[in-house]
């Protein structure tokens, strides 16, 4: 029984608030969602499938397939249930693997250990079936199997993914309070931008918003950037399969005539660093950066668009006092030079969100870190209606 062409479950996983746009992408690829929860999805596939979700996956973090579910009441049964598992047909003989775990046993009290157990196993079953030790590390540069273990219930997989599909490799200077990739891409997913007409970045900082924006309009994906995946370093692999999947990748990058992202940012070493980034994702040439002050950015007319900031919210950036001013500042600039388009401010302090004195039509749930965020959404009429404000 190959793993690579037979069906099992699989699990997708994305950071909080994130998994309705990733549902949009699994679909979109072609797959049947069996279930959702907070963080991920499950389908059935293969683990060719997962060669393709790896490839393609703007939100995800990681992709896992299942190998055995079963009850473990402490670390002992865990380790016994797993010695009996045939690693050998998984892992090759001179392979390196690593272990990863999301672990809440009540006999656990630092999940280093359930890694352990789940390393002994898997050892002492390859020295018993082949007569060899294989190597293991922390580094995720090999196979990774990975625990999940809750109550009594656990689950161990193959981590298809390794490093997280979170970051997308392609920044290479991250900036001050970067925004992480995927998040960058789900909260576009989440806009109501047509992917034809202008998106408008000002505050770009290291340019993460508009080169994903630009990497979502013309189809470019993640894959692009990355040349080592967990799937390369299981039992039996061949590479026919990625090949493939990667050369769809080039194939399906579209041009899309008249498109205008535009990104600004007071600072000339951020523009700079963004300008690099956007160079190393392949979309130096489609952005249109400039150093200027976000209320001086160019806006289209004759077109109704998307303008999207992430401006700073005093978690580690600024001062209070002095982002009341900018929050202003950024209502007025969407209120008088931005009629007719869509306008969007991520942020994780909505006590300075009230000092932008606009009426959000929407507000999105959404996390960085470990802060509670919104992504809101405003309608700026332009010509006769009003735009309206609300008072702070």
């Amino acid at each position: 029984m190959s793993l690579y062409t037979t069906p099992g479950d699989i699990t997708i996983t994305c950071h909080k608030r994130m998994t309705p746009y990733l549902v949009q992408e699994v679909e979109h690829l072609g797959f049947e969602i069996a279930g959702s929860f907070v963080t991920g999805v499950r389908i059935s596939g293969t683990i060719n499938d997962c060669i393709k979700l790896n490839l393609n996956l703007h939100c995800a973090s990681q992709v896992l397939y299942s190998l055995k579910k079963f009850q473990a009441a402490d670390a002992d049964i865990l380790y016994k249930s797993l010695l009996s598992y045939p690693w050998e047909t998984i892992l090759p003989d001179d392979g390196y693997f690593s272990i990863t775990s999301n672990v809440s046993n009540p006999t656990i009290n630092n999940s280093l250990f359930a890694n352990l157990r789940v390393k002994d196993a898997i050892v002492d079953r390859m020295r018993d079936q082949k007569g060899i030790r294989p190597s293991t590390g922390a580094e995720l540069t090999g196979a990774v199997i990975n625990l999940f273990w809750k109550n009594d219930d656990a689950e161990i997989f193959i981590d298809t993914s390794g490093d997280s599909l979170a970051r997308h490799g392609y920044r290479k200077i991250p900036g001050q309070a970067p925004m992480l990739e995927s998040l960058a891409a789900a909260t576009i997913y989440a806009t109501r931008w047509d992917r034809l007409s202008p998106f408008i970045n000002p505050m770009c900082g290291s340019g993460t918003l508009a080169i994903e924006a630009c990497m979502i309009a013309t189809r470019r994906r993640p894959g692009l950037f990355r040349t080592n995946y967990a799937f390369m370093h299981l039992r039996g692999y061949n590479d026919a399969v990625y090949l493939q999947e990667d050369a769809l990748l080039e194939k399906q990058i579209i041009d899309v005539p008249g498109l205008r992202i535009i990104a600004t940012d007071y600072s000339e070493r951020a523009v700079e660093n963004a300008k690099k980034n956007a160079m190393a994702a392949g979309v130096g040439r489609l952005i249109e950066f400039s150093v200027s002050d976000f209320a001086l950015t160019t806006i289209p007319t004759g077109v109704n668009g998307v303008v999207f900031i992430n401006p700073e919210y005093g978690d580690r950036l600024g001062q209070i006092d002095e982002l009341e001013k900018t929050y202003r500042r950024i209502g007025d600039f969407l209120k008088q030079k931005c009629g007719g388009y869509l306008g969007y401010i991520f942020t994780g302090n909505l006590e300075l969100a009230k000092k932008i004195g606009l009426k959000a039509k929407r507000r999105i749930e959404f996390y960085t870190s470990t802060i509670d965020c919104r992504l809101l959404e405003y309608e700026l009429y332009s010509g006769s209606r009003t735009v309206q404000r609300t008072e702070d």
